[in-house]
């Protein structure tokens, strides 16, 4: 099976997932908070946006109570608030990225970051939170800094971060890296969200057995 191929099949089996009473009531964690992880390769980003519109269409008009953000929307609208979006243009345009990331370390801080998330959210209203987007904000926003930052206010929604990459169980490499994000402490512990083919197909052989 190519990469696309079994890429398509974890994709297919997102709602079924997302469904699940398991998902929704955060069971077998261990009482860990319900975060997870959709890990999957970058040179596909097209491919999971166009699933992802497809498949919140369709869960909006099934009466699922849920909220999807784009991160880099988002950042667009902290900056835009801040009247720092022109300029934050302007600067990347004659510095470059690099630069870009320091002079807006301060107002893109990902505490800051987060808890304009959360005011998004409603999360009273939510049975689980979508977050997409975050290979556009790459290196304004990392993963592993925004799971922290949203550790404390998320709760016992369960949300689930797209992420363009890999993600090993413990850490996550941006873009398929051979480096690893850089976290300094990982207050929480995110799980996959649909595991890899061959995690996945020993997890179905194992409860096919069970069932006998």
């Amino acid at each position: 099976m190519s990469t696309q191929q079994e890429l398509a099949v974890r994709l297919d089996a997102i709602r079924e997932r997302l469904d699940s009473l398991d998902f929704l009531n955060n069971r077998g964690l261990g009482n860990e908070i319900g975060f997870y992880i959709f890990d999957y390769p970058p040179q596909y980003e097209l491919m999971v946006r166009e699933y992802l519109a497809m498949t919140v269409s369709k869960m909006a008009k099934l009466g699922r109570r849920f909220v999807h953000l784009n991160l880099f929307e988002e950042l667009v609208d902290m900056l835009n608030e801040r009247k720092l979006l022109d300029k934050a243009f302007e600067l990347e345009k004659k510095k470059g990225t690099d630069e870009l990331a320091k002079a807006l370390k301060g107002p893109l801080e990902q505490g800051k970051v987060a808890k304009h998330l959360v005011k998004k959210m409603n999360l009273q209203d939510q049975e689980f939170v979508l977050l997409s987007g975050l290979g556009q904000c790459w290196p304004l926003l990392r993963g592993h800094s925004l799971l922290n930052a949203l550790h404390a206010h998320v709760g016992e929604t369960p949300l689930v971060l797209f992420y363009p990459g890999r993600y090993n169980g413990l850490e996550l490499y941006p873009f398929d890296l051979d480096t690893a994000e850089v976290s300094p402490a990982n207050y929480y512990r995110a799980f996959q969200l649909v595991p890899h083919k061959r995690k996945f197909d020993t997890k179905r052989r194992l409860s096919v057995l069970q069932k006998r």
